[in-house]
């Protein structure tokens, strides 16, 4: 989505020292503290889904809104440290981690 832009907009953030979260893992790589969103397979299987009870004749209107059921945590340590940021181990709700 923001193609090689990435790094700009993460550098202006390291540089004043200020923890960033985003919604891209992309970011998390680049520098982000922080990368925490749903995870997309479970989304697109669940358009999936929503995609077939509407083809077998269900009502959009009638469907339930429903909440993501799985999410990611990314972790960046470099970015923590950088920031001064002591995280002890076990990083046990995160997803990965970047050292």
């Amino acid at each position: 989505m923001f193609g090689n832009h990435i790094d700009q907009l993460v550098a202006p953030a390291a540089r004043h020292k200020v923890p960033t979260v985003y919604p891209w893992c992309e970011f998390t790589a680049a520098g982000c503290l922080v990368n925490y969103r749903s995870s997309i397979p479970d989304a697109y299987r669940q358009i999936g889904i929503y995609t077939g009870q509407i083809l077998k004749g269900a009502k959009p209107a009638e469907l339930p809104v429903q909440r993501p059921t799985k999410l990611r945590l990314v972790f960046n340590l470099k970015a923590a440290k950088a920031l001064g940021l002591d995280v002890p181990p076990p990083y046990s709700p995160a997803d990965e981690v970047i050292e």
